[in-house]
């Protein structure tokens, strides 16, 4: 008897599918139309100025795919929000991370349909094929979109952040430089749990602006300060602990060592160099989301890419770190420590 079954395929095939209906849905602000209330299938549809058709079908998928609740059943049947979707899709909720999905739905969705042409070429497919200006320079350019993309990056950095906060051992260190900063958030993180820790938010000026408000309204300015930095022309600021939270994996391997060995120079003996990324574990066979976000950067950039703590470990060892360790994040993602 033929045990084998394409449900497998069938589900990953056509997984954009589901993956549309949460984009469009937050894309319409859904769930914080609904916030901790509940409306009907036509009061819903109301609320979000859809077409009749809509109704009941995209609440009803939404229901199935367990992004919400509905009590009863039919045209009275009332629609709410799960607790995950009103903890992180309201965005009402501090814990909002939307904001990441607004840009994957504005942005990578629609570069990721040529993900075939990425692979047979190797050349990003993003805004650079139309404009062909760096990402970052056209990020960089637009204070609005800027800011949409670092409270988006903000969103979903903010567990990996507080975990590391709370895991890594701070307790022989002073000082700490996060390198490639945006927010603030990671320095903020830190110095909330540890009153001890002076920090260092460094990225560009674009950037400082915007961490400078943030750390000043969380009223961290005593302890956190944001300066100007460009990463690859100056040097890094000298500081116990040196971390770049999803910073390598933005770079091909050139640059790669370039700012290892930036963080190498700018650690005294004992200090720790810190990658937080969605580190691909060392066979390869396992962080399916780790392998995708290389993808991702291949997408983006090209050349850049994703990495397992095995590759990271080799690369710090070749400029001078001795000891080395992996921390486990939250879900997919992991600090890399390497020390001098």
């Amino acid at each position: 008897m033929d045990t084998l079954s394409p449900a497998r395929i069938m589900e990953v095939g056509l997984a954009f599918w589901p993956a549309k209906v949460l984009l469009s849905a937050v894309e319409l602000g859904l769930f914080t139309k609904l916030g901790a209330g509940s409306m009907t299938g036509r009061e819903l549809q109301l609320a979000l100025d859809l077409h009749p058709r809509a109704n009941p079908d995209f609440f009803d998928t939404l229901v199935a795919l367990r992004f919400l609740e509905r009590d009863g059943d039919g045209p009275e049947a009332r629609y709410r929000n799960t607790p995950e979707t009103a903890l992180f899709l309201d965005r009402n909720s501090p814990r909002f991370i939307g904001g990441f999905l607004e840009m994957a739905n504005a942005r990578l969705y629609g570069f990721w349909g040529a993900l075939t042409e990425g692979l047979r070429t190797g050349r990003p497919q993003n805004e650079i094929k139309h404009t062909g200006a760096p990402v970052f320079a056209e990020l960089y350019s637009k204070p609005e979109r800027l800011e949409q993309f670092m409270d988006a990056m903000s969103g979903i950095s903010a567990g990996n952040f507080q975990a590391f906060a709370e895991k890594f051992d701070f307790s022989r260190y002073n000082t700490l430089c996060d390198v490639g900063g945006a927010t603030g958030q990671l320095s903020m993180f830190v110095a909330g749990r540890h009153p001890h820790i002076r920090c260092i938010s460094a990225d560009l000026p674009e950037a400082t602006r915007i961490a400078e408000q943030k750390i000043a309204a969380a009223g961290l300015a005593d302890r956190v300060t944001a300066i100007s930095l460009d990463f690859f022309s100056d040097p890094l600021p000298k500081a116990d602990v040196i971390t770049m939270g999803m910073i390598l994996h933005d770079w091909n391997l050139e640059k790669k060592m370039h700012l290892i060995r930036a963080a190498y120079d700018a650690l005294p003996a004992g200090g720790a160099f810190v990658v937080i990324e969605t580190l691909i574990d060392d066979a390869r066979r396992e962080n399916a989301f780790g392998l995708m976000m290389s993808l991702n950067m291949l997408i983006e950039f090209g050349d850049a890419f994703d990495y397992t703590a095995a590759d990271f470990f080799g690369w710090c060892r070749e400029v001078g770190f001795s000891k080395t360790e992996v921390i486990p994040l939250a879900g997919p993602a992991s600090a890399g420590v390497a020390y001098k």
